[in-house]
């Protein structure tokens, strides 16, 4: 039995924690905040519930796998229920599209946009199924330690177009431009720029009508809750308050582990889901490292960041036209997209995620009132841009913007509001340059060229979460979790 040692309880942290527990090993995380969760952190102000991280559930048997490696029953745990309809998207004129698990509901609703597009949206969803078999089923769990490993599916990806953007390939389906941004925005799920990031991606939308979108009943908070239940019961310390200030370097492996107050814990094992980034510029001293220096990661092309506002008020707003998960275009698309991720410019337009969990769970406020959020994409800091003085005109924009089109005298019925800008993501998620998803999930900056679930400098140190392979989102963070389990066992049978 190997001693582990796991910085950080986000979702990466704590599904590799089940399984390498699971498995024997002696399992410790180590949690800079006060409660688990990572970027799924559970926002409480005066009986105002808020998940500040993920909300979208997408191949929900990935938690029943992890439930199973454990010899336990997610269902008995926690409970999903499916989204209707997974999405509700609006455009900068108000026209809207519902996107459902409905095949024959989403046709209708492409048949009122644009007649034109339904035979191309048949043929696109047939398209993306070997995308989603290659992608997904037979490389996501698969580790990219070797170069061979990516000359082996070299051929598939061409054969797929993957030197192709999502964006691109949307558009050799569906011409009107509306249902474009409709079937191509899922890279900005995953910190991706839908015109660079690799049409691969488009397997998300094919992976969504295959086991659907869902919520966890009391939020994403209570998966973290059932997690960290499940891990006291197979035995795993979990300290919070935590700060991991330094890795200690003997040779080619971490020899322990020191924290913020001076203690010091020696590790077999250590299994890093905080910032790959952060990882290696922060907590490893630079004479170690040959490969990831701090120029050749300042080099590197990270996500985009966030402005993220958490409303509660003083009333409902359940007659607004809007569902659980809500996404509204601006009046530009690629135009705003270059501008967050290719000029790093702040933009006075915006689109925004409206995440409006009391349409299904009004218990996230108190009697009478809401709870909600609404999200932007933002450059990230290598932008430089003065979030001092920006947060509070664009915060305001957002506002009224919301206030004219969908939730009727806003301003004056905020009772809470907590905002989170890029220096949030840096300072409290120890992200570097603030992006929140880690390393744009560009072609080069995937599989291989994504920083490897077994580092390549440290023979004993293993990276899960968005900054590693296969990259962000649930389904991402979950798989680098068993790809960590796995890489964990081979070595302990190879000592």
């Amino acid at each position: 039995m190997s001693t582990v040692i796991v910085i950080g309880a986000g979702f990466g942290g704590l599904a590799a924690a089940v399984r390498l527990a699971a498995r024997g090993h002696d399992v410790h995380i180590f949690e800079k905040q006060d409660k688990p969760g990572g970027k799924a952190y559970v926002l409480e102000v005066d009986g105002f519930r808020f998940d500040t991280g993920p909300t979208v559930i997408t191949a929900p048997f990935m938690f029943d796998d992890l439930w199973r490696a454990a010899g336990r029953r997610r269902e008995e745990y926690v409970e999903f229920r499916p989204c209707h309809p997974f999405y509700r998207i609006y455009d900068h004129t108000g026209r809207r599209f519902d996107h459902s698990a409905d095949e024959a509901a989403v046709l209708r609703e492409i048949e009122r946009i644009n007649p034109a597009d339904v035979e191309g949206y048949r043929r696109f969803l047939a398209s993306t199924r070997p995308i989603f078999e290659k992608g997904f089923v037979e490389l996501a769990d698969k580790p990219f330690l070797h170069f061979r490993d990516m000359l082996r599916v070299t051929p598939d990806l061409i054969r797929l177009r993957s030197f192709e953007s999502v964006y691109r390939y949307v558009s050799r389906y569906i011409k009107d431009d509306f249902l474009r941004r409709c079937f191509s925005f899922h890279p900005l799920f995953i910190g991706g720029n839908p015109f660079y990031a690799s049409s691969i991606y488009s397997m998300v939308h094919y992976l969504e009508r295959e086991w659907g979108v869902y919520y966890a009943v009391g939020g994403t908070g209570a998966i973290v809750d059932a997690l960290v239940r499940l891990l006291r019961e197979l035995g795993v310390a979990i300290h919070l308050n935590a700060e991991v200030r330094e890795l200690i370097v003997e040779g080619r492996r971490i020899r322990s582990v020191a924290l913020a107050d001076g203690s010091e814990y020696r590790a077999d094992i250590v299994v890093s889901n905080a910032d790959v980034a952060h990882t290696y510029a922060d907590l490893i001293a630079p004479r170690y490292r040959r490969r990831y220096t701090d120029r050749r990661l300042r080099s590197l092309k990270y996500s985009m960041s966030l402005v993220v506002i958490y409303l509660g008020t003083r009333r409902t707003y359940h007659d607004a036209p809007l569902v659980r998960h809500n996404i509204i275009f601006g009046p530009r698309y690629r135009e705003l997209l270059d501008d967050i991720f290719i000029h790093k410019r702040v933009a006075e337009d915006f689109s925004l995620y409206l995440h409006m969990p009391s349409r299904d769970e009004p218990d996230v406020a108190p009697p009478g009132c809401d709870a909600f959020y609404v999200l932007s994409p933002v450059p990230n800091l290598a932008s430089q841009a003065d979030w001092a003085s920006l947060a509070r005109p664009y915060r305001d924009a957002i506002i009224a913007f919301l206030e004219e089109r969908f939730l009727p005298d806003l301003s004056k019925n905020i009772v809470v509001e907590r905002i989170a800008d890029p220096r949030y993501f840096q300072r409290r998620q120890n992200n570097y340059f603030g992006a929140a998803f880690a390393f744009e999930p560009t072609l080069l900056q995937s599989a291989w060229f994504r920083p490897h679930n077994r580092s390549e400098e440290f023979d004993n140190l293993y990276f899960v979460g968005a900054g590693t392979h296969p990259g962000a989102g649930l389904p991402g963070v979950l798989s680098s979790a068993l790809i960590v389990e796995r890489l964990v066992q081979q070595e302990c049978v190879g000592r």
